[in-house]
């Protein structure tokens, strides 16, 4: 309904536009708060014609004071007729969230209000509705958020875990553009030095050691920078989830375990052998990591051609898993299927013993209330491993504590520093990282000056200085109407 009440108000207030608009004075409006029934909802505008807009909906009254909320009758400026009673706000650019002329209509959450209001809007010359993002498009577009900024508040927005949401509001702080411009300010000095040194080297007029000041910044730079990078992944998976593959012989308790830790029936539970023949995916919360879990079929001689094909996939999201849950029968650690899947999978893994490889392990028996009683660990010779119950939950605090260490070490900790969350990242501090090499490799002082421009123009980039139109359309329409 929300959908179609849009559609209705978008094409009486407007036609065909561009993204252009903006630097000729177009105003937007939309409905910024959840969609569906609420207590208050939030409609808000942006734009030269957003005090107009303030006036013709609340006449006779004057604009409020700003940043000031005050309550108004809000009338359809065409007929007249009482909308609702709501609180409005006027911010005056530049002090506001997009740096324009602002206002913000506070009103009953119903779909017939909000919709009256919308159509009251959309009937004032000079507004039209928002596009995606747009709102927060205008804030870059005027400098209120950088580049990495806008995709903080994209993140937060989206953020689904505790560890996302720290991250998403670390970076909409500005660390990471932060981080950004104080190598560019180191490159922007290094780039002094060279270039004084082109232009005056032949007065006696500069200090000795210019250069090799300048080599020295780049070299730290490099080192910074390679940090950065070779943590790249972490950030990424911070944001999209790590692969957590649930893998192991049949019986074993693996959809078991699946659907304990993503709180639902996910997988289909049976004693029969194969139940589970191809990959199941869901995204969970562990720990407050974000993760995409897998549940895969059983690990042995498939008895069938579509058992085996669940075998072969199984074995496929094994070498794709950022971790692997090796889940086996506490009660069956003798059986052939048992053996081969440690000597297979387990063992090689180096489990519990992290050697620097992407790929990490946690060895988890399950089924431990069929142990004897009083058996603590019946299996001592066994590498590292948990203890679980997926039928009484003994032993869940102990794997969800483990499962929190190794998404942290695969994820990165958001509170050490900032993070690299996009692809984008990677790409310009890689292309700044390559730039610096070819400085110390070039023979000539003028490359050597060129290749520091091209690393500063990388990180200028990173932050929004100079992003073509593609990547920002990219960037900003993940955002919902009315950001």
């Amino acid at each position: 309904m929300w959908r179609g009440l849009w559609t209705l108000v978008s094409r009486a207030a407007r036609g065909p536009h561009r993204w252009g608009e903006l630097r000729k004075g177009s105003t937007i409006f939309a409905l910024s708060s959840g969609q569906g029934r609420c207590g208050i909802a939030v409609i808000r505008t942006s734009g030269p014609a957003s005090g107009h807009a303030l006036r013709s909906l609340t006449a006779p009254r004057d604009l409020p004071p700003a940043r000031k909320a005050c309550l108004r009758l809000l009338s359809d400026p065409r007929s007249g007729e009482p909308l609702d009673r709501a609180l409005v706000l006027w911010f005056p650019g530049p002090q506001s969230f997009t740096g324009e002329d602002c206002a913000e209509f506070h009103v009953h959450g119903g779909p017939a209000v909000v919709s009256g209001v919308l159509q009251a809007l959309g009937s004032v010359p000079g507004l039209r509705p928002a596009e995606a993002g747009e709102f927060t498009r205008r804030a870059f577009a005027h400098g209120k958020l950088s580049l990495t900024e806008v995709e903080g508040l994209a993140d937060l927005i989206h953020a689904e875990t505790e560890a996302q949401r720290r991250q998403a509001l670390r970076q909409l702080d500005g660390e990471l553009g932060d981080l950004c411009r104080g190598w560019a300010e180191t490159l922007t000095k290094a780039l002094a030095h060279v270039e004084a040194y082109i232009d005056f080297s032949e007065d006696d007029n500069l200090e000795e050691g210019v250069l090799d000041q300048a080599d020295s910044e780049v070299r730290r730079l490099e080192v910074a920078l390679g940090v950065h990078l070779r943590d790249a992944r972490r950030g990424q998976r911070l944001r999209s989830g790590a692969h957590v593959v649930v893998a192991g012989p049949p019986n074993a308790g693996k959809s078991s375990l699946v659907n304990l830790l993503s709180r639902k029936p996910v997988s289909i539970v049976s004693p029969e052998p194969g139940t589970t023949r191809d990959v199941l995916e869901t995204p969970v919360d562990l720990a407050g990591f974000p993760a995409l879990l897998s549940d895969t079929a059983g690990l042995r001689e498939g008895v069938g051609p579509v058992e085996q094909e669940g075998v072969r996939r199984a074995q496929k999201r094994l070498e794709q898993a950022d971790l692997i849950l090796a889940v086996l029968d506490a009660s069956d650690l003798a059986s052939p299927a048992s053996c081969n899947f440690l000597d297979t999978v387990v063992i090689p893994a180096g489990a519990g013993n992290p050697n620097g490889s992407h790929q990490r392990l946690l060895l988890v028996l399950n089924k431990s209330d069929l142990l004897p009683t009083g058996c603590s660990d019946p299996h001592p010779d066994l590498p590292s491993h948990l203890l679980l119950s997926c039928l009484t939950g003994e032993g869940l605090d102990g794997l969800l504590e483990a499962l929190k260490k190794e998404l942290a070490a695969l994820c990165g900790d958001p509170s050490t520093g900032p993070l690299l969350t996009r692809s984008r990242h990677q790409h310009h501090l890689q292309g700044c990282l390559d730039a610096l090499g070819q400085y110390r490799q070039a023979k000539d002082l003028a490359l050597a000056a060129e290749a520091l421009r091209v690393a500063r123009g990388h990180l200028s980039h990173l932050t929004g200085g100079g992003g073509t139109e593609e990547i920002l359309d990219i960037i900003f329409r993940d955002f919902c109407v009315g950001k």
